[in-house]
């Protein structure tokens, strides 16, 4: 589905053929984390990860052509199989909120993410927009791997 951007918001959507609880898991392991998050062709290193309110996840994700990209992520709120909402402080700053609905043996995900000011999102929002597309692609491989084995 395509991205819409309101005010100083990008929200994209997609819809899954897994369960709430498989997509969570995908969000909340660092292992599987790591396997899917970030742009085609990125690739990450993880060195916190506390999946709490309050826990900080810090990483760094490796651009294809080389370039490290440096994350500290505060997590604001987890509701198991529901919510996950994280703030991304510093240079682009933002707040993503995750939210997984149950709809009839699907999962709807919406992926909103929430830029400090308009000048923030307008320099990010065409990356942004395809990153988080892509990013949807690669939990999809992800979890149709973790169904077929």
């Amino acid at each position: 589905m395509a991205a819409i951007v309101e005010a100083n918001e990008i929200i994209s959507t997609r819809e899954f053929d897994f369960s709430r609880e498989a997509i969570f898991k995908a969000w909340a392991d660092p292992e599987l984390l790591a396997r899917w998050w970030g742009p085609n062709g990125f690739t990450s290193t993880f060195h916190e990860f506390d999946l709490r309110p309050g826990g900080v996840w810090r990483f760094v994700m490796h651009g294809p052509d080389g370039t490290d990209y440096p994350n500290l992520i505060t997590f604001v709120e987890i509701v198991p199989s529901e919510r996950i909402v994280l703030h991304h402080p510093g240079n682009h700053d933002f707040y993503v909120t995750a939210a997984f609905e149950d709809l009839d043996g699907r999962t709807g995900v919406t992926f909103r993410q929430r830029f400090t000011s308009a000048e923030e999102l307008e320099a990010v929002k065409s990356i942004c927009i395809e990153g988080n597309e892509q990013n949807f692609d690669r939990l999809h491989q992800l979890l149709a791997e973790m169904t077929d084995s």
